[in-house]
């Protein structure tokens, strides 16, 4: 008896689990821009001359802003996509979210604002 109630729940068990879901979103991995005339502030107090997007498959992923090289500002973002609408959002800081497009090319993957200037280029 005790052995068919171990068999039982491991069949249950076994058959609860469910397939957990792939992302292969193309915005997945290395982002960057290089700030082209001057540097550009985020606050009052931190210049930036790159900026650093790494996205990962969980809807997350890690911003750095540098200056010469080195890492001035660190945060973790969240990413949606609609259509062909990615959002950024930087939960718990005063950075505004970013709605972009990914445009692919033979110069490389893309992400570019609504407005149509570059937002970043993807790192291979």
């Amino acid at each position: 008896m005790k052995n068919v109630l171990n068999c039982l729940t491991l069949l249950l068990v076994l058959s609860s689990c469910s397939k957990i879901d792939v992302n292969s979103d193309p915005i997945l991995g290395i982002w960057s821009h290089n700030v082209k005339s001057g540097s550009t502030a985020i606050t009052d107090k931190v210049v930036i001359d790159s900026h650093e997007w790494i996205f990962n498959d969980a809807y997350l992923g890690r911003f750095h802003a540098y200056n010469d090289g080195e890492v001035v500002f660190l945060t973790d973002f969240k990413w949606t996509v609609e259509g062909e609408i990615y959002t950024l959002s930087y939960p718990g800081t005063d950075l505004q979210a970013n709605q972009l497009k990914m445009i692919v090319n033979e110069e490389g993957d893309q992400l570019v604002k609504l407005s149509g200037s570059t937002f970043a280029i993807k790192q291979n």
